[in-house]
């Protein structure tokens, strides 16, 4: 069980610093991601959602038996993004940068998965 508490708390953690400066960036990608992005509502939504989870994530680090029935669908948040940014990337549409976060999802989903497999049902 206390892998699963480090696994989702470690994730919580690094996912809320990673993403809360976005909020903040979306002109900066603009400019070294061109074009500028032009439907801001999804880039914010995105943010939201994503950070959302992470609060998710650090609940599940409290009291990983109790929660563990959501722990698949931390994996799914995980896989959600790397998919479709290995596809777009590997097809010229992606750029590195954008990768290497989505490998670092992958690096995650792995672990979530083995916390799940080791935490023991209710």
């Amino acid at each position: 069980m206390r892998f699963a508490r480090y696994t989702f708390a470690i994730a919580g953690i690094y996912g809320i610093i990673a993403l809360v400066p976005q909020y903040f960036l979306e002109k900066q990608i603009g400019i070294d991601s061109p074009p500028a992005i032009t439907h801001p509502e999804y880039f914010y939504g995105f943010i939201g959602v994503a950070l959302a989870f992470q609060v998710v994530f650090l609940i599940i680090s409290r009291d990983p038996i109790r929660f563990r029935p959501i722990m698949p669908a931390a994996v799914l948040e995980k896989i959600a993004f790397v998919i479709p940014t290995f596809y777009l990337y590997f097809n010229g549409l992606a750029r590195w940068q954008i990768t290497a976060g989505a490998a670092i999802d992958l690096l995650l989903a792995i672990p979530f998965a083995i916390a799940f497999i080791r935490t023991p049902k209710q």
